[in-house]
């Protein structure tokens, strides 16, 4: 007698059960990252009650995880509708910084004009940047079958490595002594505030009414229903007359340019002048992953997923400084954290049969 696994897709998924899973997977997270607590000698409550007391806890608290939370919806709700038709767009950082070089250098070069045009013509220009950033793998992999997790994550360290290049270069303000920014954009380039916060209201009204509007698309549209056929059986969509190389484009090209207006909103509302690449997205791209699986890929629920992540990555900065904790640290949460999402995204949608072969 013999042992045989075997994987067999579940054919219905009840919404409690995915509402479980997702609050298993956290559950399951927080327990590893306080065991990861005790090895650095922190007590891991401790610890907790001062990532959410920093992130929640206070008006100040709330107003940074909104601000963050800012470019974790516009990438994740692009790359929510980009997983949903199992495309792994991973470049959503890269394509940020490319909306940052493109609408800040409008930004930059243009400042006499009155900001009723410059900020749309700003937000166009990183949004054409962010969706070239994306177009670059879709035909590389519509074309030449070119695998997209390896083409849009190189291309990450090419925005980065130009972003450098502008700020320690071509693009050095004259004022900065040799610092790497450019010079302060005008006025009419500085996107407006939410009071003495430093919510850019203008980019987190836009970035509500994009995640609505993707949402509608991707299950209320005919074309929303190819994405997600194709998502669910790419050779069933062939069959069936629906153009597989058109999903990859729209969807790769679309979230390239929702991640390219996030990098808008933060050099135009944030930091009013272009820097290195790690001051203008701390890891935003790559932490929207975590909040597109966390939505399980609906792009309405980013709105929630990213305003939690955002206040996880407002206390944890707090605990680097109170606890003296390196600040690699949230990045290794983040990646435990999006470990259980990815596992527990799976075993919803796939049991594990152990049989017993004669």
């Amino acid at each position: 007698m013999s042992i045989r696994v075997r994987i067999e897709r579940r054919l219905e998924v009840s919404p409690q059960t995915q509402i479980l899973a997702i609050l298993l997977s956290l559950f399951l997270s927080f327990v590893v990252i306080a065991v990861i607590f005790s090895f650095l000698g922190v007590e891991p409550l401790n610890a907790y009650r001062r990532i959410f007391l920093g992130g929640f806890g206070s008006i100040y608290g709330l107003s940074e995880s909104i601000t963050k939370a800012i470019p974790l919806l516009l990438a994740g709700a692009g790359l929510a509708l980009s997983f949903k038709a199992r495309v792994y767009n991973i470049g959503a950082e890269g394509q940020i910084l490319m909306g940052a070089v493109v609408g800040g250098g409008i930004g930059l070069f243009l400042p006499n004009l009155p900001r009723s045009l410059l900020l749309p013509l700003m937000f166009l220009g990183g949004f054409l940047g962010g969706a070239v950033w994306g177009l670059i793998p879709a035909f590389l992999k519509t074309r030449f079958r070119v695998d997209e997790v390896l083409t849009s994550l190189m291309l990450v360290y090419i925005a980065s490595d130009l972003v450098r290049y502008l700020v320690y270069g071509p693009w050095r303000g004259p004022e900065q002594r040799g610092f790497p920014y450019s010079s302060p954009f005008s006025l009419s380039a500085q996107l407006p505030h939410l009071g003495t916060t430093r919510i850019h209201y203008p980019t987190l009204i836009l970035a509500i009414l994009l995640a609505v509007t993707v949402y509608i698309m991707l299950f209320y549209t005919k074309f929303g229903y190819e994405i997600r056929v194709v998502g669910e059986n790419p050779s069933a969509g062939r069959y069936a007359g629906m153009s597989v190389e058109r999903v990859v484009l729209f969807v790769l090209v679309l979230s390239g340019g929702l991640a390219g207006l996030a990098g808008v909103g933060e050099v135009a509302g944030i930091h009013a002048r272009l820097g290195p690449p790690e001051g203008i997205s701390p890891g935003y791209g790559f932490t929207a992953i975590i909040v597109a699986w966390l939505a399980r890929l609906n792009p309405l629920l980013t709105m929630i997923s990213a305003f939690f992540m955002g206040g996880l990555l407002v206390g944890g900065d707090a605990i680097q400084t109170a606890l003296n904790l390196p600040s690699a640290t949230i990045f290794v949460f983040n990646g435990v954290i999006l470990f259980f999402i990815i596992a527990a995204e799976y075993l919803t949608n796939y049991r594990i049969k152990v049989e017993a072969v004669r």
